[in-house]
């Protein structure tokens, strides 16, 4: 019997987070590795074991955002995946240094937006299927859109 579940991320509305897949308990220190050398980052991991003692294994610099990871992170409940939630960072700034890892194998989604993980639930375990990350389009963007996209991407330093 298969069963589907839609399981919330539970956490401050402005807070990013990682989601992703990795094959290796050596996961929880590569990952940390990668967050600790970005200036000023604050945040907290959870990687879920999916063999022997299938432990929730956890790291971070902020005690807050490592048990908020590891509280997410038994809720979900899906084997060799992780979760990193950031402060003073985005996404943008560690995913390529994420994917780099070895181990790492994908990237399910990089948000802050309200979001519910689709988890398939079967006797043998869990796993993700997919991410509901935020809310359906509202239309399609004009060029007063365009306009404000652009100067915000220029205001935050991603564009010249």
């Amino acid at each position: 019997m298969l069963e589907f579940l839609a399981v919330k991320i539970n956490k401050p509305l402005d807070l990013n987070f990682i989601l992703g897949q990795s094959h290796f308990i050596k996961t929880v220190e590569d990952l940390y590795e990668v967050l600790i050398n970005v200036p000023g980052i604050k945040f907290g991991l959870a990687f879920a074991e999916a063999s022997g003692a299938c432990k929730i294994r956890s790291e971070g610099n902020d005690p807050d955002l490592v048990d908020l990871a590891c509280k997410n992170m038994l809720e979900l409940g899906c084997g060799h995946s992780f979760l990193i939630f950031l402060k003073q960072a985005y996404p943008v700034n560690v995913l390529n240094a994420i994917k780099n890892i070895p181990e790492v194998c994908n990237i399910y989604c990089a948000t802050a937006n309200p979001t519910e993980i689709i988890v398939a639930k079967s006797q043998s375990g869990r796993g993700i299927l997919g991410v509901i990350d935020g809310e359906v389009p509202r239309g399609i963007e004009n060029p007063e859109d365009i306009a404000w996209r652009k100067g915000l991407l220029r205001k935050l330093g991603y564009k010249l």
